[in-house]
């Protein structure tokens, strides 16, 4: 099976009301992402915020935490193609599923590069629930520390 070919930066033409609102959307301090930051932090953990890994990809998690190699991702549910709940646009949608797709390989290639020079790495979905999300970094962070 092969893959849809990944868009050309040209391919997709906007009209102004679409561009106005995508430049909107947050790449950082999103909700979920704000919420599992508060409940970490009120736990006691202390972390970088949206900080690249020296030496080892162009990603940049959006809670680090170096000493013990944590790496954390709060995933979108349309920019990082949840199963449950992305419904592709009707108006450009073979752009669009390839995008999509495209961002999909890019989180697995992260995923696989920081793992390989041996950090872990924690992904929660933009609709899990705080004091879950919160209970899963927490137990990855807590096995780092039991240096397990």
């Amino acid at each position: 099976m092969t893959s849809p070919p990944r868009p050309a930066a040209g391919d997709f033409d906007s009209d102004d009301e679409t561009r106005r609102r995508m430049s909107r959307i947050r790449r950082r301090d999103t909700r979920p992402e704000l919420a599992l930051r508060r409940g970490l932090h009120a736990r006691g953990w202390r972390y970088f915020v949206d900080r690249p890994v020296a030496g080892v990809s162009r990603c940049r998690p959006d809670l680090l935490f170096p000493r013990l190699r944590v790496a954390v991702f709060v995933d979108g549910c349309f920019w990082h193609f949840c199963v449950e709940h992305t419904h592709l646009p009707i108006a450009n949608a073979a752009y669009w599923h390839a995008k999509l797709l495209a961002n999909r390989r890019r989180d697995a290639a992260h995923d696989h590069e920081l793992r390989s020079a041996g950090w872990a790495v924690v992904r929660v979905w933009e609709h899990t629930p705080p004091a879950e999300a919160i209970d899963a970094v927490e137990a990855v962070l807590r096995r780092a520390v039991a240096g397990v």
